[in-house]
């Protein structure tokens, strides 16, 4: 059945990607907004001590007989020191005259004494950050502008970025791995809401639609209404169309018994050849309508139980020594002698009606065909049982299709029949796990075999 059915995609598949996806974009933005912050971090951290160093440059300006002169402090230099060994530059101007440091060193404009100026600069052929800050110093001959600009290499930056990205990297693919089990286990956990409820619907038998009466989430109420309505739907269907198969076996069986009777009686008083063979044909045509009538009720009746079993304790010897005793009148009435041998009998857990019914159809199929003056033997072994008649046999063409509902060997002569005894015996047979075999008796006659 899944074969006919058009997918497209698995549900499940497609959350799973949708959920890792979005893990992934989040471990991107993760990785890029952590590794920023830590840049900045980093960078703020660096900005402190070159800060602090070029304060005490300038803490250590004063003018001394007219001129500006500096206590270089050796602490001011070795902050700076760092693991990647980075380089350390340095300008430190009165007004536009350098007093000591690198005349190219790039010195920004603009800086005011209350607020010092950071700012990132190639030099050398590298990255360089550079602190700026501005000092005014009052003398016997007015006021004087110091300026000190110190620059270090970011050599010990770049690693600790590196560190901190290689670490976040790693955050990030945890971070990921996790994400994706959990979404993995999400849409496993999703869609087995799904398997559930098919998994309840499938083990059904057809002829259980009552409705779906789990919980189920709220996004599948309208999945599980559509459902139960179809169920309730088809159960008026197939309810309706038992009632009618039932009625009209009934209604039908009861007029042409009527009809059989009144053809009988006339049969009696008419002498003419050609009006006796049309009242015969007419016997015939009653009787194989009726036995249609009374075949098409049973398969209706086994139909509707096979899938609602009411299963009990069946002894097939008890079982077939009943229908022998019932079913020997008619046996009688042929010259044809039913034999039933019982080996091991055992006991069957099955629904007694349905046997019943199955068995009467094998020897009543039997009678049928056996030749006056035969025997029609019924053997049980164990759970096997086999009714084997003296007649014709099977046509080993067509012995495959003989269970098929309507159908008929072609052997049959002017027996009467509707095609549906075997069609009982096999669903009945289906229904307790067993399975049927037709065979033909290498003396003649044919075999059906019952083995549960």
């Amino acid at each position: 059945m899944t074969a006919e059915v058009n997918t497209r995609g698995s549900l499940r598949t497609r959350l799973a990607l949708i959920l890792t996806g979005g893990a992934a974009g989040l471990a991107v933005i993760l990785f890029v907004v952590v590794r920023a912050l830590s840049a900045q971090i980093a960078q703020q951290g660096q900005d402190n001590v070159l800060s602090a160093s070029m304060s005490s440059i300038l803490d250590s300006a004063l003018v001394r007989d007219g001129r500006v002169s500096l206590d270089f402090p050796y602490s001011s230099l070795s902050m700076l020191t760092t693991d990647a060994d980075d380089r350390v530059f340095y300008a430190i101007y009165e007004g536009e005259v350098l007093l000591s440091g690198y005349d190219d060193l790039t010195v920004p404009q603009g800086v005011t004494p209350d607020r010092s100026r950071f700012t990132t600069v190639a030099y050398k052929g590298e990255p360089v950050r550079l602190a700026t800050g501005v000092r005014r110093l009052i003398g016997a001959d007015g006021q004087r502008t110091v300026s000190v600009t110190i620059g270090q290499t970011q050599d010990a930056l770049s690693n600790t970025l590196n560190a901190i990205s290689r670490n976040v990297a790693l955050l990030g693919i945890g971070f990921f791995v996790l994400a994706t089990g959990l979404a993995v286990w999400a849409a496993s956990f999703t869609s087995g809401q799904l398997r559930r409820l098919t998994t309840s619907v499938t083990r059904r038998g057809p002829q259980d639609l009552s409705p779906v009466s789990k919980p189920v989430p709220s996004e599948m109420v309208p999945l599980v209404g559509s459902l139960n309505t179809l169920m309730s739907r088809l159960d008026h269907t197939l309810t309706q169309s038992e009632d009618f198969i039932a009625e009209a076996a009934h209604r039908i069986r009861t007029p042409l018994a009527t009809v059989r009777s009144h053809a009988e009686a006339t049969l009696q008083r008419v002498d003419h050849a050609e009006n006796r063979q049309a009242l015969l044909s007419m016997v015939r045509a009653i009787d194989e309508s009726s036995r249609a009538a009374g075949q098409l009720l049973d398969h209706a009746m086994v139909t509707f139980r096979a899938e609602n079993l009411e299963k009990g304790e069946v002894d097939l010897e008890e079982v077939l020594r009943e229908l022998v005793q019932r079913m020997s009148p008619i046996a009688d009435m042929k010259d044809i002698t039913l034999d039933l041998v019982a080996q091991d009998a055992s006991v069957l857990h099955g629904d007694a009606i349905l046997l019943q019914n199955a068995f009467r159809n094998l020897i009543d199929n039997a009678l049928k065909y056996a030749p006056a003056e035969t025997a029609v033997m019924i053997r049980v072994d164990g759970r096997k049982v086999t009714v084997c008649d003296g007649g014709p046999g099977f046509a080993m063409d067509e012995i495959h299709l003989l269970s098929g509902r309507f159908v008929r060997g072609k052997d049959t002569g002017h027996k009467v029949g509707s095609g549906l005894g075997l069609t009982i015996v096999q669903a009945v047979t289906t229904a307790h796990g067993g399975t049927m075999t037709l065979s033909n008796r290498p003396e003649g006659g044919a075999c059906a075999t019952v083995q549960f």
